[in-house]
This record gives structure tokens, C-alpha cells and sequence, in this order.
């Protein structure tokens, strides 16, 4: 019975990355075997056991035969007879093939040592296109690395090709699909996991909605970089830069949406854009199955953020109004993501990226203005729907006076 560390962990090792989770491969044993080591059985698909003091998964070696769609159709085996390069080279990328023994010895049979030195992301065999959730995880890795300067191999991104017009990308459920993207977005160059699946032919099939802004114009004295795709990957940018919430950086995604729905003949203006985002957001956040406070900030900013960018302009009661319907008495917190979410679409455009966005200031200004007036401030005479009016009335009023006191003006 021999144990390794595998898959990542082995990576990050290499790479000099931090790394917390910990998976193991144990070649030479039975499942009996690890019961009476006292290991705990937790998989179903195949034999994989929770170590009795550290809980960290430790899978038996195996080997897999597919046989049906998607990530679920394989048939595992294992047995004593499985060796570590057998197991190893059922994963997705070389530079997730490799091993490490107790004594720091690092098994490679399939060149994950050269990859990483050459920053090449490159699949281990050819039964890569088995599974469709490697066109995902692959778009993640790129993502996760493309700072440290890793490529996909053309190869690589050959079959990531294959394996979306195979069709198979269709099966994979919306939980892995949603899965595979938030911990996508949460990189730092989220950006690149969504051009990846966009070389791939993937980002059409998971999501058409994102991959229909590409090629479609706007006015370039606003968008200078014009593609609304490209703006929309700018803006992702900008919410990575400033290491905004996963919430914040969904928001960003999808808040011109609308654009791709707009008639070609009111091209390159987008009139309406905002309202007819609504539909494509509900239908990608009811596909993809999106947490529902992730999906009500999405609709939020897709709905108001161009009334962000007017909030100087906004009088007193439309922005009490805008507040309001952002929830700013209950949910602050949704307020600041909001407009964090309409700096980064401000920001996110071609030679742009860097300019002052006061608006932002302006907005949470309001924000904790209107909630610093409480009924208890209220003249003790006054009483029941009365309290709900001068409330208003008081907020509209104190939001006046910010407005006043403004020097900035936006066009």
C-alpha cells in the first residue's frame, strides 16, 4: 500500500502557490484494507474514504472507461493491480498528473514538470474530450494562471473545440456549469475563462446570451473601444482589479445584455437598453440556477445603472425613488454593490480605465443619509401613516440639500 499526494496540490507545490485542500491516490489496497485502518467510506461512483484524524479524501488508484454522456457517464475500476500512472492518466492536464510521496519525491510520467516550467496548459491523452466539464475547468485554469504567463496548447484548445460541437457540453447540469463560473469569476483575470469558452465555440452554447454582444457597436465618443463584448470584458476587468465580491463581478457580466437586443437600425445607440436586459438576465440566472441574491444585484444593475451615472443629474425624489428599490434601509450592502457594479461599467472602456468616478461617493452619500433619519426623530405628535409620509418627506428633502451642496457637473 503506498499513498501519494496528487492533482493540485502537487501543482501548487511546484509552482510555489498556497494551497489548502489536499487530495491523496493509494495505490496496492483494498477498500477492506482502509476500513480497518478506520478510514470512513464516503464515495458512491467509486471508492474514496475520509482520513480518520485529518478528514482529507484519499481515493483508491483507478482506472475509467466511458460509457455514456457527459461527466457522469464512466465506468470506474479499481483494484491492487492499478499503478499511479494508470490513475494518473485519466486527469484532465499534465501539470495535474503528477504525484508526490511522503519523502517529497515527485512522480511525472507524463511531462507536468516541463509544462509548468514552459507555462503550458496541455491535456495528458486523448480521452480529454470524454468529458465536457474539461472545456470549463480548462477556461478556469487559464484564467486562475494566465498572470504567471500559462497558454492552452493549440492541441489542447483543438479539443476543447471538438468537444463542444460534439454536443456533449449540453448534459452537463446547470449546478456544474454555475459551479465551474463562480469559482471562475472569483480569479483574478475572470475575463479570460469567458474568451477561452469564446475561442472554443463554448461561451454560444453555455452562454448565448454574453456571446451575442460580441460585434454588436456603440457610439464611439462613449465606447471607444466599441464591441459591446469587449466592453464587457473590460468592465469584468475593472470589478477583478479592485477584487469586488462574486456578486459585483456577475452584476458586471451581465448588465448590458440589452445591448444585443437592440434593432439594427437604432445602431449604435442603445435606447432601452436597460429595460430589455431584464429578460436575457432572468433567463441566464433561471438556467444556470443563480443564487437568488446574486441574481437580484444582477437585475438591479442591469435595470438602473445608467441612473448611477446620472446621479447628479437625478432629482431629489427619483433618487430617494432609486434607493428605495435597492432596498437601502434593510440592505445597505446592497446599495454599495450596486454602485461598485456601475464604476466598473464606467471604467471598464478604452482609455477610461483609470478616470473618477464621483458618482460612487455621491450615491453612498445618499445612502447614509437617508438612513440616518429614523422615526424617533419625528415630533412625538406625529403618528401612524403620518410617519411613513414625513419620513419621505424629510429624506427627499436632506437629499436636496446634498444635491446643493454639489459642485460636480456631469453630462
Amino acid at each position: 500500500m503506498q499513498v501519494y499526494l496528487v492533482g493540485g496540490a502537487v501543482r501548487d507545490h511546484l509552482l510555489g502557490h498556497p494551497y489548502h485542500e489536499k487530495d491523496y491516490v493509494v495505490v496496492g489496497a483494498t477498500p477492506a484494507q482502509m476500513l480497518d485502518l478506520g478510514y470512513q467510506p464516503v464515495g458512491k461512483d467509486f471508492p474514496v474514504f475520509l482520513h480518520p484524524k485529518t478528514k482529507e479524501e484519499y481515493a483508491l488508484a483507478r482506472t475509467e472507461r466511458k460509457s455514456g454522456t457527459g461527466y457522469h457517464g464512466f465506468d470506474f475500476h479499481t483494484d491492487i493491480s492499478v499503478t499511479l500512472e494508470q490513475d494518473l492518466i485519466r486527469r484532465d492536464l499534465t501539470i495535474n498528473a503528477m504525484a508526490m510521496d511522503d519523502a517529497g519525491q515527485i512522480y511525472d510520467p507524463y511531462g507536468g514538470q516541463q509544462d509548468l516550467n514552459n507555462r503550458v496548459l496541455r491535456h495528458v491523452s486523448d480521452a480529454f474530450v470524454e468529458d465536457p466539464l474539461r472545456v470549463l475547468r480548462i477556461a478556469r485554469f487559464a484564467a486562475r494562471y494566465t498572470s504567471a504567463g500559462f497558454v492552452i496548447a493549440d492541441e489542447t484548445l483543438a479539443l476543447m473545440q471538438r468537444l463542444t460541437e460534439s454536443g456533449e457540453l449540453n448534459v452537463l447540469t446547470p449546478e456544474r456549469v454555475w459551479k465551474e463560473t463562480s469559482r471562475a469569476l472569483t480569479e483574478r483575470h475572470a475575463d479570460v475563462y469567458f474568451e477561452v469558452l469564446r475561442q472554443c465555440g463554448a461561451l454560444k452554447v453555455l452562454f448565448p446570451e454574453i456571446d451575442a454582444l460580441y460585434g454588436i457597436p456603440q457610439r464611439p465618443e462613449y465606447h471607444p473601444e466599441i464591441d459591446c463584448g469587449i466592453h464587457t470584458m473590460m468592465s469584468l476587468q475593472q470589478a477583478c482589479r479592485q477584487n469586488y465580491s462574486l456578486d459585483v463581478r456577475f452584476a458586471v457580466l451581465v448588465h448590458d445584455l440589452g445591448k444585443a437586443l437592440t434593432p439594427v437600425e437604432e445602431l449604435p445607440r442603445h435606447i432601452m437598453h436597460e429595460e430589455r436586459g431584464i429578460k436575457p438576465v432572468n433567463d441566464l440566472c433561471d438556467r444556470l440556477k443563480v443564487p437568488t441574491y446574486t441574481k437580484q444585484l444582477a437585475l438591479a444593475v442591469c435595470k438602473e445603472h445608467l441612473k448611477c451615472h446620472q446621479a447628479f443629474n437625478l432629482k431629489p425624489g427619483t433618487l430617494w425613488r432609486l434607493l428605495q428599490r435597492l432596498d437601502v434601509l434593510r440592505r445597505p450592502e446592497r446599495v454599495e454593490a450596486f454602485v461598485q457594479a456601475c464604476e466598473c461599467d464606467s471604467r471598464g472602456r478604452l482609455g477610461l480605465e483609470d478616470r473618477a468616478y464621483p458618482q460612487a461617493q455621491y450615491v453612498l452619500d445618499a445612502m447614509q443619509i437617508v438612513r440616518a433619519i429614523k422615526a424617533q426623530d419625528l415630533p412625538a405628535d406625529i403618528q401612524g401613516p403620518d410617519i411613513g409620509e414625513m419620513l419621505i418627506e424629510r429624506r427627499i428633502q436632506a437629499l436636496g440639500e446634498l444635491k446643493a451642496q454639489q459642485t460636480v457637473s456631469i453630462e
